[in-house]
């Protein structure tokens, strides 16, 4: 039985199911697509759930990134830097999806609303945007200080432009029906399901597929067995130890992702940099990449993996950390999810590598979104999770700002830090070749404080049906589902 009839069932209406295996041509050109991770911000572009709208081609911006990291144009057809601070971009003909039509003043409005939201997007934690009309198809944008990044940054689902009608009163973005990708979001049902339509009158021509039927499901098994068994044709972040089950359908993906081991710098035993310290000389990450990652990971020596080809093997040594000092049994919460597959067994080994090594350890293993806000909040000493080191602009700077500067949005560590302030300061200045040598130096006086221990830089596995094609297999994540996926 499949889950797909569920729908009545999370509404709290009674349960019915299809029944059987279904296939794309079953579906009439439709594909079935399980992913790992439900809606937390009520498909909001502004925070992860922007990821969501991406990777099913929902959202485009004024650029793209493809999977070898390249800017392409998107809904700018070209654009020209006028000065060190200034941008224009000429816009392309195209639609929105309500059948309005893509023009500079409505690019403004988007980009106007992103800076301006509750939460500041990680994607502008380091800069600050200004964008004004400078003609019906031209986009003038001004930053704060030179960013050579912006064309790169603009390609990022948060900065995605949006119809006039998407924007409610309160700053909320309702992305059904009011995007510009190939697939439109007709009917969204919480964190169990959506169902999207092919947009006829996308700019770059009709995707292969009609329409994908979306179902959210944390159980990693659950989302491997579903694709075994035919019921749906693709799914997110399948277990390595399915690997071998599944075959030629699990496709092995290179990342720019690093699992890492945040701690709590400013509240509980961590607060304390030689409790910290003892944690990192606990820990045995090679141990956990040959084990738990069954070869699909290798031990991690730093926060920026193998996917960064000019950082690999040139990391910078790290000195000034705290002496380790004896646990002496304090006990630490220890949290991660479900929804990526080896993260739970990763956290239990981790506990009794912590507890070998003189701690106590209390271990807290949810759903993403139940964690996700006190994680924020700092309410536990240790919280491991696996985090793109390259995702909001293609470039580490944006991701040491968000995770490591003192007013970053995604500070788990809660760490507040004027050295390390100051060199990510310094690399978000800089461009070229100068630009990666301060990346390290920022990523060295990181690591000096202890607030993370690197873990093991991740392969991916992608579960794709047989007879799939077209689906992106991307490093960065942003794509997934794409014009020629299809049965």
């Amino acid at each position: 039985m499949r889950r797909r009839g569920f729908l009545l069932a999370a509404a709290g209406l009674g349960f019915t199911s299809a029944c059987g295996s279904f296939t794309g041509t079953a579906r009439g050109g439709r594909l079935g697509v399980d992913l790992a991770f439900a809606p937390t911000q009520r498909l909001s572009p502004y925070g992860d759930d922007g990821l969501l709208l991406s990777r099913l081609a929902v959202v485009d911006g004024l650029t793209r990134m493809d999977a070898d990291g390249v800017i392409h144009p998107a809904l700018a057809a070209r654009w020209t830097r006028t000065t060190a601070t200034t941008w224009e971009f000429t816009l392309r003909a195209a639609r929105f999806q309500d059948g309005r039509d893509v023009t500079a003043d409505a690019v403004v409005r988007s980009l106007t609303r992103a800076g301006r939201a509750k939460v500041t997007p990680r994607v502008l934690s380091d800069v600050k945007l200004t964008a004004e009309a400078a003609g019906e198809r031209t986009v003038r944008i001004t930053t704060g200080d030179a960013d050579p990044l912006l064309p790169a940054r603009l390609a990022n689902p948060s900065l995605a432009v949006f119809s006039p009608a998407a924007y409610g009163t309160d700053g909320s973005v309702d992305p059904v029906g009011t995007a510009t990708g190939p697939f439109a979001l007709t009917k969204v049902n919480g964190a169990v399901s959506a169902t999207l339509d092919r947009f006829d009158g996308h700019w770059r021509g009709r995707a292969a597929a009609r329409g994908l039927d979306v179902t959210f499901v944390a159980d990693n098994n659950a989302r491997a067995n579903a694709l075994r068994s035919g019921q749906i044709e693709v799914a997110e972040f399948v277990p390595a130890a399915q690997a071998l089950v599944l075959g030629d359908r699990a496709r092995r993906v290179a990342t720019v992702r690093t699992t890492t081991l945040y701690l709590n710098t400013r509240k509980g035993p961590l607060a304390d940099p030689g409790l910290r310290a003892a944690v990192r000389a606990g820990v045995d990450a090679g141990a956990l990449a040959s084990s738990v990652y069954e070869g699909y990971a290798r031990r991690a020596d730093g926060l920026l993996g193998p996917g960064f080809a000019w950082a690999d093997g040139k990391r910078l040594p790290v000195t000034g950390r705290a002496a380790a000092t004896a646990p002496r049994g304090r006990t630490l919460t220890l949290a991660t999810y479900t929804n990526r597959a080896e993260l739970p067994e990763a956290a239990a080994a981790l506990a009794q590598q912590l507890k070998r090594a003189g701690f106590g350890v209390r271990l807290v293993v949810k759903d993403y979104a139940r964690l996700e806000a006190g994680a924020l909040s700092g309410d536990y000493d240790a919280f491991l999770m696996s985090r793109s080191t390259a995702l909001d602009t293609g470039d580490p700077v944006s991701y040491l700002a968000s995770d490591f500067s003192s007013g970053g949005s995604f500070n788990i560590s809660q760490l507040r830090d004027a050295r390390v302030d100051a060199a990510v300061r310094d690399a978000a200045g800089r461009e070229g070749a100068a630009r990666r040598r301060a990346v390290l130096v920022a990523e060295a006086a990181v690591l000096r404080t202890d607030a993370v221990v690197p873990i093991v830089h991740e392969e991916h596995l992608q579960g794709v049906g047989a007879g799939v094609r077209g689906v992106v297999l991307d490093p960065y994540e942003r794509q997934f589902i794409g014009l020629e996926t299809r049965a």
